[in-house]
């Protein structure tokens, strides 16, 4: 692509959609919650062929997989109850990937789900659950 045709493509270029602007200000506040607890960042949007996690922490010798909910309100549903039975079967199996590609690391892990509450596009209430649920079977071990 030539010089001019990046430059045309990014004049051009249409606005997110609304849940895609939700979902990126939603991981970035659920991100800077989480460094403000003492958790040590390692990366975002960790995708393999079998799903994608949001954001990856560790403490100490704990990796910690997160699932970011983002919603502008909570009047049907709790934004956490989205993390269905497939929903966590997906994140245990893309947790599974990322541990392959650190070689099988001797660490615990845990399972958290950050909820971040949105009001007129601002950040009005993140709430942090650690260790909401445990990796799926048949992936984990006992």
């Amino acid at each position: 692509m030539s010089l001019w045709e990046k430059i045309k493509a990014w004049r051009t270029r249409k606005e997110k959609p609304v849940s895609a602007r939700r979902g990126e200000l939603g991981e970035l506040a659920a991100k800077q919650h989480l460094r403000g607890l003492g958790l040590k960042f390692l990366t975002a949007n960790f995708r393999s062929k079998r799903g994608e996690i949001d954001l990856i922490f560790r403490d100490n010798e704990c990796l910690i997989f997160v699932e970011v909910k983002a919603r502008s309100s909570e009047s049907w549903i709790r934004p956490a109850a989205a993390v269905n039975a497939r929903k966590r079967r997906l994140l245990s199996q893309t947790a599974l990937d990322y541990l392959k590609l650190l070689k099988q690391p001797p660490v615990k892990i845990r399972f958290d789900i950050v909820e971040v509450l949105l009001s007129d596009g601002e950040v009005a209430e993140v709430r942090h659950l650690p260790n909401t649920f445990v990796m799926e079977r048949p992936y984990r071990y006992g």
